[in-house]
Protein backbone atom coordinates (compact mmCIF):
# COMPACT_ATOMS: atom_id res chain seq x y z
CA UNK A 1 0.00 0.00 0.00
CA UNK A 2 1.11 3.27 -0.95
CA UNK A 3 1.17 6.01 1.74
CA UNK A 4 0.97 9.56 1.36
CA UNK A 5 3.70 11.26 -0.20
CA UNK A 6 4.20 13.49 1.85
CA UNK A 7 5.22 11.74 5.34
CA UNK A 8 7.36 8.30 5.31
CA UNK A 9 7.33 6.16 8.10
CA UNK A 10 10.16 5.97 10.87
CA UNK A 11 11.81 2.88 10.91
CA UNK A 12 13.76 4.00 13.81
CA UNK A 13 16.00 6.90 15.34
CA UNK A 14 19.41 7.79 15.37
CA UNK A 15 19.41 9.88 18.66
CA UNK A 16 16.87 12.74 18.33
CA UNK A 17 17.14 12.34 14.04
CA UNK A 18 14.28 9.85 12.98
CA UNK A 19 15.46 7.90 10.06
CA UNK A 20 12.43 6.80 7.35
CA UNK A 21 12.00 3.76 5.16
CA UNK A 22 12.81 6.11 2.23
CA UNK A 23 16.43 6.87 3.56
CA UNK A 24 17.30 3.27 4.58
CA UNK A 25 16.07 2.38 0.61
CA UNK A 26 18.23 5.11 -0.95
CA UNK A 27 21.54 4.21 0.82
CA UNK A 28 20.31 0.86 0.18
CA UNK A 29 20.47 1.35 -3.75
CA UNK A 30 23.49 3.58 -3.19
CA UNK A 31 25.46 0.56 -1.15
CA UNK A 32 23.93 -2.63 -4.09
CA UNK A 33 25.13 0.45 -6.80
CA UNK A 34 28.71 1.06 -5.00
CA UNK A 35 29.10 -2.75 -4.66
CA UNK A 36 27.71 -3.60 -8.35
CA UNK A 37 30.24 -0.70 -9.62
CA UNK A 38 32.96 -2.46 -7.36
CA UNK A 39 32.75 -5.90 -8.63
CA UNK A 40 31.90 -4.86 -12.08
CA UNK A 41 35.09 -3.05 -12.42
CA UNK A 42 37.68 -5.02 -9.99
CA UNK A 43 38.99 -7.30 -12.62
CA UNK A 44 39.04 -5.45 -15.99
CA UNK A 45 40.56 -7.06 -18.70
CA UNK A 46 42.10 -6.17 -22.07
CA UNK A 47 40.04 -8.63 -24.13
CA UNK A 48 36.71 -7.79 -22.22
CA UNK A 49 34.44 -10.59 -21.31
CA UNK A 50 30.53 -10.73 -21.80
CA UNK A 51 29.92 -8.80 -18.67
CA UNK A 52 32.64 -6.51 -19.13
CA UNK A 53 31.24 -5.68 -22.91
CA UNK A 54 27.78 -4.87 -21.79
CA UNK A 55 29.46 -2.98 -19.20
CA UNK A 56 31.33 -1.10 -21.68
CA UNK A 57 28.48 -0.37 -23.93
CA UNK A 58 26.50 1.02 -21.68
CA UNK A 59 29.27 3.48 -20.55
CA UNK A 60 29.60 3.96 -24.39
CA UNK A 61 26.13 4.68 -25.46
CA UNK A 62 26.20 7.31 -21.70
CA UNK A 63 28.85 8.63 -23.47
CA UNK A 64 27.76 9.41 -26.65
CA UNK A 65 24.36 10.83 -25.37
CA UNK A 66 26.65 13.51 -23.31
CA UNK A 67 28.30 14.33 -26.42
CA UNK A 68 25.25 14.74 -28.58
CA UNK A 69 23.18 16.54 -26.12
CA UNK A 70 25.50 18.99 -24.98
CA UNK A 71 28.14 19.19 -27.73
CA UNK A 72 31.01 18.82 -25.58
CA UNK A 73 33.53 16.06 -24.37
CA UNK A 74 32.00 13.68 -22.12
CA UNK A 75 34.63 12.82 -19.98
CA UNK A 76 33.94 15.33 -16.76
CA UNK A 77 30.23 15.17 -16.76
CA UNK A 78 30.44 11.16 -17.64
CA UNK A 79 30.71 10.20 -13.17
CA UNK A 80 27.74 12.79 -12.76
CA UNK A 81 25.63 12.10 -15.59
CA UNK A 82 25.79 8.23 -15.46
CA UNK A 83 25.35 7.94 -11.48
CA UNK A 84 22.20 9.82 -11.88
CA UNK A 85 21.11 7.54 -14.28
CA UNK A 86 21.69 4.67 -12.65
CA UNK A 87 20.30 5.66 -9.48
CA UNK A 88 17.16 7.20 -10.46
CA UNK A 89 16.56 3.97 -12.85
CA UNK A 90 17.21 1.58 -9.67
CA UNK A 91 14.90 3.97 -7.33
CA UNK A 92 12.33 3.75 -9.70
CA UNK A 93 12.31 -0.19 -10.61
CA UNK A 94 12.55 -0.68 -6.74
CA UNK A 95 8.58 0.02 -6.85
CA UNK A 96 8.62 -3.72 -8.21
CA UNK A 97 9.65 -5.27 -5.23
CA UNK A 98 7.09 -6.22 -2.40
CA UNK A 99 6.71 -3.90 0.28
CA UNK A 100 9.59 -0.97 -1.14
CA UNK A 101 8.27 2.39 -1.77
CA UNK A 102 10.44 4.09 -4.49
CA UNK A 103 12.52 6.35 -3.06
CA UNK A 104 11.75 8.78 -6.22
CA UNK A 105 7.98 8.70 -5.42
CA UNK A 106 8.73 10.80 -2.18
CA UNK A 107 9.58 14.43 -2.58
CA UNK A 108 12.12 14.90 -0.63
CA UNK A 109 14.16 12.52 -2.59
CA UNK A 110 13.26 14.16 -6.19
CA UNK A 111 14.37 17.27 -4.54
CA UNK A 112 17.60 16.58 -3.70
CA UNK A 113 18.14 15.19 -7.14
CA UNK A 114 17.15 18.61 -8.82
CA UNK A 115 19.22 20.40 -6.14
CA UNK A 116 22.13 18.09 -7.26
CA UNK A 117 21.79 19.13 -10.96
CA UNK A 118 20.87 22.59 -9.59
CA UNK A 119 24.58 23.03 -7.92
CA UNK A 120 25.93 20.96 -10.64
CA UNK A 121 25.07 23.74 -13.47
CA UNK A 122 26.61 26.12 -11.59
CA UNK A 123 29.63 24.26 -10.63
CA UNK A 124 30.20 23.09 -14.14
CA UNK A 125 29.42 27.24 -15.72
CA UNK A 126 31.72 28.57 -13.63
CA UNK A 127 34.09 25.82 -14.34
CA UNK A 128 34.09 25.87 -18.28
CA UNK A 129 33.88 29.91 -18.64
CA UNK A 130 34.56 31.39 -15.05
CA UNK A 131 32.77 33.26 -12.51
CA UNK A 132 32.45 36.31 -14.60
CA UNK A 133 31.69 34.70 -18.27
CA UNK A 134 28.90 31.93 -16.02
CA UNK A 135 27.08 35.18 -14.46
CA UNK A 136 27.20 37.01 -18.27
CA UNK A 137 25.04 34.21 -19.77
CA UNK A 138 22.36 35.10 -17.53
CA UNK A 139 21.99 38.61 -19.56
CA UNK A 140 21.83 36.86 -23.12
CA UNK A 141 20.64 37.66 -25.02
CA UNK A 142 20.33 41.34 -23.75
CA UNK A 143 20.64 42.89 -20.83
CA UNK A 144 17.22 43.04 -20.03
CA UNK A 145 16.74 39.05 -19.70
CA UNK A 146 18.15 39.20 -16.59
CA UNK A 147 15.09 38.47 -14.24
CA UNK A 148 13.82 35.90 -16.36
CA UNK A 149 16.84 33.87 -16.70
CA UNK A 150 17.25 34.47 -12.69
CA UNK A 151 13.90 32.94 -12.63
CA UNK A 152 14.29 30.16 -15.39
CA UNK A 153 17.00 28.90 -13.22
CA UNK A 154 14.99 28.07 -10.43
CA UNK A 155 11.62 26.82 -12.12
CA UNK A 156 13.22 24.55 -13.99
CA UNK A 157 14.39 22.98 -11.22
CA UNK A 158 11.02 22.76 -9.59
CA UNK A 159 10.22 20.86 -13.08
CA UNK A 160 12.49 18.45 -12.46
CA UNK A 161 11.06 17.68 -9.17
CA UNK A 162 7.39 17.95 -10.18
CA UNK A 163 8.20 15.89 -13.19
CA UNK A 164 10.08 12.73 -11.60
CA UNK A 165 7.59 12.66 -8.74
CA UNK A 166 4.15 12.49 -10.63
CA UNK A 167 5.38 10.35 -12.82
CA UNK A 168 6.90 7.93 -10.26
CA UNK A 169 3.75 8.33 -7.72
CA UNK A 170 1.27 7.63 -10.60
CA UNK A 171 2.87 4.48 -11.81
CA UNK A 172 3.39 3.34 -8.02
CA UNK A 173 -0.12 3.97 -7.19
CA UNK A 174 -1.96 2.35 -10.22
CA UNK A 175 0.47 -0.73 -9.61
CA UNK A 176 -1.08 -0.59 -5.90
CA UNK A 177 -4.22 -0.33 -6.75
CA UNK A 178 -4.65 -2.93 -9.55
CA UNK A 179 -2.58 -5.69 -7.04
CA UNK A 180 -4.96 -4.73 -4.04
CA UNK A 181 -8.14 -5.49 -6.43
CA UNK A 182 -6.94 -7.74 -8.85
CA UNK A 183 -4.54 -10.12 -6.97
CA UNK A 184 -1.02 -11.20 -8.03
CA UNK A 185 -0.41 -12.44 -10.99
CA UNK A 186 -2.87 -10.00 -12.77
CA UNK A 187 -0.38 -6.74 -12.47
CA UNK A 188 2.36 -8.72 -14.37
CA UNK A 189 2.01 -6.67 -17.44
CA UNK A 190 1.54 -3.65 -15.66
CA UNK A 191 4.77 -4.33 -14.14
CA UNK A 192 6.47 -4.36 -17.39
CA UNK A 193 4.65 -1.32 -18.44
CA UNK A 194 5.96 0.45 -14.99
CA UNK A 195 9.76 -0.88 -15.93
CA UNK A 196 9.64 0.94 -19.29
CA UNK A 197 7.81 4.20 -17.70
CA UNK A 198 11.01 3.93 -14.92
CA UNK A 199 13.41 3.37 -17.59
CA UNK A 200 11.94 6.48 -19.83
CA UNK A 201 11.75 8.62 -16.81
CA UNK A 202 15.26 8.22 -15.67
CA UNK A 203 16.18 9.04 -19.21
CA UNK A 204 14.48 12.29 -18.78
CA UNK A 205 15.68 13.48 -16.09
CA UNK A 206 19.31 12.99 -16.80
CA UNK A 207 18.79 14.54 -20.25
CA UNK A 208 17.71 17.81 -19.08
CA UNK A 209 20.17 17.50 -16.54
CA UNK A 210 22.25 17.80 -19.77
CA UNK A 211 20.70 19.99 -21.33
CA UNK A 212 20.95 22.27 -18.12
CA UNK A 213 24.50 22.14 -17.70
CA UNK A 214 25.32 21.97 -21.49
CA UNK A 215 23.17 25.31 -21.56
CA UNK A 216 26.05 26.60 -18.70
CA UNK A 217 29.00 25.32 -20.08
CA UNK A 218 28.69 26.19 -23.98
CA UNK A 219 29.88 29.48 -25.48
CA UNK A 220 27.56 31.15 -27.14
CA UNK A 221 27.35 30.67 -30.74
CA UNK A 222 25.82 27.18 -32.72
CA UNK A 223 25.05 24.12 -31.39
CA UNK A 224 27.86 21.82 -31.15
CA UNK A 225 30.92 24.19 -29.79
CA UNK A 226 33.16 22.24 -27.69
CA UNK A 227 33.59 23.29 -24.64
CA UNK A 228 36.23 26.29 -23.70
CA UNK A 229 39.38 24.26 -21.91
CA UNK A 230 41.58 25.32 -19.62
CA UNK A 231 45.16 26.05 -20.07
Amino acid sequence: MIGSPLTSKTVFMLGPVPITATVVVTWGLMAALVLGGFLATRSLKVRPTRGQAALELVVAAIEGQIRDTMGVSPEPYLPLIGTLFLFILAANWSSLIPGIEPPTGRLETDAALALIVFFAVIYFGIRARGLVGYLKTFAEPTFFMIPLNVVETFTRTFSLIVRLFGNVMSGAFIIAIILSLAGLLVPIPFMGIELLIGAIQAYIFTVLAMVFIGSAVRESGPAGSEERTEP
